[in-house]
């Protein structure tokens, strides 16, 4: 099967692109024609389905992509015009040649969640389980409607978690450029005056000096162990599952940024439990899909415990406290949810107060942050100008005028 690029008109004589598989040029005419289109010219291309992917897909175009989709889908139109006309007006190449892909598999007898399917970087498998609900439920429009919150949202709660996590990290370079600035440069300067007082220096301007030294002869084991390190625990986490569990653990214990990212994480499995479970999706099954949500191995765990104490007859809540992870809130709204039926409120309400609070957390820690960025530079010059200024001072107090 090759793969063509087609200039077609259909019944109404409007023209239609787009691009399809077929064995040959009486292939794609005959193809084309079983879809009520007649072909006017078409192009041969290197690239096959198979080599489409995700890669050059914004968020921004995936939300503008199901908004659409999700207002044809509820006025009616059926599901192959609606896509032929979103193809023609998508601005993300990428997302148009998917379009295309899954006109495609449609007009081959696939379903939409069948043909998404194929495409799990665009379409992921809580994306695509959503879809499959709502065709067999016959609400696809709502699940539609669904998914486009979801993916604002998490579009959302993934600017707060690059907020929290890379904001520390650029802190951490400006230290320690400022500090490799001043111990290579400014110090290195000020210690060959000192050495012209023939004094005995103090015990800070000698740390200072050992400091300065140290890192003007080993600043590139300075930079190198780091770097190491980093790509020896890397891979750690990606070959020992083991050591990755625990990494996961330790970073919902880390001090201020632990609590914001289970917070995070517990919006996003609850968010997408909730949204699965009202598509009528079991429980079993929503809690599956949020363990490839939730993007820590700790949460993963504890999801499937709870999940196998679900299975063997325990109650939600109950099953939820056992793992010991879930705050008290979460289970409490649980209970609420499970004891009154209506669980997809409890989860909803669960999602709502932690996503503000998470937004308040972050703004929080990052006010929290410049002060205390501001007061570790002082300190820094302060010893460096101690260290520097206190010889001078006590040759000063020397001299006899």
């Amino acid at each position: 099967m090759e793969a063509y690029r087609y200039k077609a008109m259909d019944e109404r004589g409007r023209i239609r692109r787009g691009r399809i598989e077929a064995a040959n040029a009486a292939d794609l005419e005959a193809r084309l024609s079983r879809s009520g289109l007649d072909l006017l010219n078409f192009t041969e291309l290197k690239l096959a389905r198979h080599g489409l992917t995700g890669a050059g897909i914004k968020p921004v175009d995936l939300i503008t992509f199901c908004f659409h989709l999700e207002h044809l889908v509820r006025a009616g139109v059926p599901i192959l015009e609606g896509l032929g006309d979103l193809r023609d007006t998508l601005d993300s190449k990428r997302l148009r040649e998917v379009t295309s892909a899954m006109i495609e598999s449609i007009e081959g007898g696939k379903n939409l969640s069948g043909a998404m399917a194929e495409f799990p970087a665009v379409f992921d498998g809580v994306f695509v389980n959503l879809i499959r609900a709502g065709e067999q439920s016959g609400r696809l429009s709502e699940v539609m409607q669904k998914i486009v919150e979801n993916l604002k949202w998490q579009d959302e709660q993934a600017s707060y978690t690059k907020k929290l996590l890379l904001y520390p990290a650029l802190v951490t370079v400006v230290i320690a450029a400022v500090l490799f600035f001043l111990m290579l440069y400014v110090v290195p300067q000020l210690v060959s005056f000192l050495r012209t007082m023939g004094q005995e220096l103090p015990l800070q301007t000698r740390a200072l000096i050992a400091t300065s030294k140290f890192l003007k002869s080993y600043w590139y084991a300075v930079i190198a162990v780091p770097l190491i390190a980093f790509g020896g625990g890397w891979t750690a986490l990606r070959t020992n599952p083991d050591f990755a569990r625990q990494v996961d653990a330790l970073k919902l214990r880390l001090p201020l940024v632990g609590p914001i990212l289970k917070k995070i994480i517990v919006t996003r499995v609850c968010g997408v439990f909730s949204i699965m479970y009202t598509s009528g999706i079991t429980v079993l099954e929503c809690i599956r899909t949020g363990e490839d949500v939730a993007d820590n191995r700790a949460v993963k765990i504890a999801l499937r415990d709870a999940g196998r104490l679900i299975a063997d007859g325990g109650g939600i809540s109950a099953s939820f406290a056992a793992t010991g992870l879930f705050p008290p809130l979460v289970i409490r709204m649980l209970r609420v949810g499970e004891n009154t039926g209506a669980l997809e409120e409890a989860l909803n309400n669960v999602t709502y107060f932690f996503t503000r609070d998470v937004r308040d957390s972050v703004a929080k820690f990052q006010t929290l942050i410049l002060p205390a960025v501001t007061i570790l530079l002082g300190l820094l010059v302060l010893w460096i100008m101690s260290s520097v200024l206190g010889p001078i001072y006590d040759l000063l107090g020397k001299i006899k005028f």
